[in-house]
């Protein structure tokens, strides 16, 4: 049952093979932690390309659409068959960078030097987060990990509805606005999103001590970066609200 992470793509069903593997095979943080630094310098490369390719006039729609297509499908595959992380993982990566430097790319054009604020924002609540987590300031308890998930949940839906009325020309009052109810509504997307970052840590840290399989440390990386992404998308969003009020 999904629950003991607000993030989706990691929950407790996975680990439910532990014990089952020698010790060279089972999951651990700093292989995790590896995995991640992998998966973040090919997201990095490939959102590069499709920023060079914007700023040089040439189309990125393709790659962005494409990316985001390829990237949800493969998210799909990997939330039923985690034993294909080492293979997916890295593909999703590729992917999800085309459609992360076109979005920058955008956003930058619009308002310059956002994308590198929200990066170090990004980056900064990440490491405050890691912090507050390691020095159990903030501790993953059963009742903090079901109020971050509903609230993911619900975070979610409001997105489905507002995709799904824009089809029908309708827009849900102040989601997208730059009012300080629409900048407020960002702020607490970009606190549930941060607080995604807490069972991210906990659910690796359980995988790794409850023996997990060692394709786990991609599938891990692979929640960590979906979260990551999530929490830059909100930023960024957050930061554009802000300075179109300029």
């Amino acid at each position: 049952m999904i629950g003991r992470s607000g993030n989706p793509t990691l929950n407790d069903k996975t680990f439910e093979r532990a014990g089952q593997f020698s010790d060279l095979d089972r999951m651990t943080i700093g292989g995790t932690v590896n995995k991640a630094f992998i998966t973040l310098i090919i997201l990095l490369a490939s959102a590069f390309g499709t920023w060079m390719m914007f700023f040089e006039e040439k189309n990125v729609v393709p790659f962005a659409i494409g990316g985001a297509v390829i990237g949800l499908v493969i998210a799909l595959i990997l939330a039923f068959k985690p034993s294909a992380s080492p293979y997916l993982v890295p593909i999703y990566a590729l992917c999800e960078g085309f459609f992360l430097g076109a979005i920058s790319a955008i956003y930058e054009n619009l308002y310059h030097g956002i994308t590198l604020q929200a990066a170090l924002l990004t980056m900064g609540v990440f490491l405050a987060l890691l912090l507050a987590y390691k020095t159990r300031i903030i501790k993953a308890t059963e009742n903090f990990k079901l109020g971050v998930f509903a609230a993911t949940g619900g975070v979610a839906l409001l997105y489905l509805l507002s995709i799904v009325l824009r089809m029908f020309g309708v827009q849900i009052p102040y989601l997208h606005d730059s009012t300080p109810l629409g900048i407020g509504i960002s702020v607490v997307i970009v606190i549930i999103a941060a607080l995604n970052l807490v069972l991210d840590f906990d659910f690796i840290e359980n995988g790794a001590q409850n023996g997990a399989p060692k394709y786990m440390e991609w599938y891990g990386a692979f929640g960590l970066m979906v979260t990551l992404v999530w929490l830059y998308l909100e930023l960024l969003r957050l930061i554009a609200k802000i300075w179109s009020r300029d």
